[in-house]
């Protein structure tokens, strides 16, 4: 079976070059323990064959029923186990609908678990690519959603719009409509906001992908902060290099389950040769 082209192979030497130190990591953030979410989805319908009449019959008798379509179980965390600590940052790759962004759900309280627990020390933040962000606001209206989203207090939010700006870079831009940037000023705008409340433990969710090797510079230093003042941070994304760069230890997901937890240049080597094999097939 031939998997979608989706990860940054090409390794830029402007991300490896601030390699993450190791550091002594503290008492457990986060458990996760064997946690299972499966999704019911509802509506799916066979194509109709037969006469115009027989189908006619069906619907009519389809309409009399309680539920309409096929009810189909979607597994889409499978007995994941794995435990954080504060002071780590930790990758998460797989291929598309692997379940990554699943989990990160599920650790920040959005998805109940079907089977297992998830227990976390302190207040866990998510702030994805698409979520709470709306792109026919400003990037200043954003900003306020976006904080209050993470916890923050309006005061607190107008306290830190300034440095949120500042950090992001894109000046004036921010009193434009979000539809209006780029894709680069739009993933800068969202890791700004996600950063701001310096969260016990911080989950991006693809925030870094279009970011240039100098914002990923600022965002390494950012996430270094985190880690310093105890926290711990989560970052799901397509690229390799940036996982690498950021991250001491990945977990990599496929099929909602975890196939591999450890080093992230250990972690990112045996990925790339699956998917490179993945292909060939």
């Amino acid at each position: 079976m031939s998997m979608p082209q989706e990860i940054d192979f090409e390794v830029d030497a402007d991300d490896l070059s601030f390699a993450t130190l190791n550091k002594e990591l503290g008492t457990p953030s986060l458990v996760v323990d064997d946690l299972y979410i499966t999704y019911k989805v509802w509506g799916g319908k066979k194509v109709g064959t037969g006469s115009a009449k027989q189908r006619r019959v069906r619907r009519a008798l389809d309409r009399s029923r309680e539920h309409v379509g096929a009810i189909t179980s979607v597994e889409a965390v499978r007995g994941i186990s794995f435990v954080a600590r504060h002071g780590e940052s930790i990758g998460i790759v797989g291929v598309n609908g692997s379940g990554k962004s699943t989990l990160l759900r599920a650790i920040a309280g959005l998805h109940p678990p079907t089977a297992g627990s998830v227990f976390v020390s302190g207040e866990p933040s998510l702030l994805g690519v698409n979520a709470v962000l709306m792109g026919s606001l400003t990037g200043e209206r954003n900003i306020m959603i976006g904080g209050l989203a993470l916890g923050l207090t309006p005061t607190q939010v107008r306290e830190r719009f300034d440095e949120i700006v500042d950090y992001s870079g894109i000046g004036d831009a921010i009193y434009m409509p979000m539809d209006a940037y780029s894709s680069g000023m739009g993933a800068r705008l969202r890791f700004a906001i996600s950063s701001a409340a310096v969260p016990d433990v911080l989950m991006i969710d693809e925030a870094l992908a279009t970011g240039d090797a100098a914002f990923r510079n600022k965002s390494k230093e950012r996430i270094d902060e985190i880690r310093n003042n105890a926290g711990t941070v989560f970052l799901v994304s397509h690229s390799l290099a940036t996982v690498e760069a950021m991250c001491t230890r990945t977990l990599w997901i496929h099929q909602g389950k975890l196939v591999m937890d450890g080093p992230s240049h250990d972690v990112c080597e045996a990925y790339r040769a699956f998917v490179r094999a993945s292909d060939k097939r």
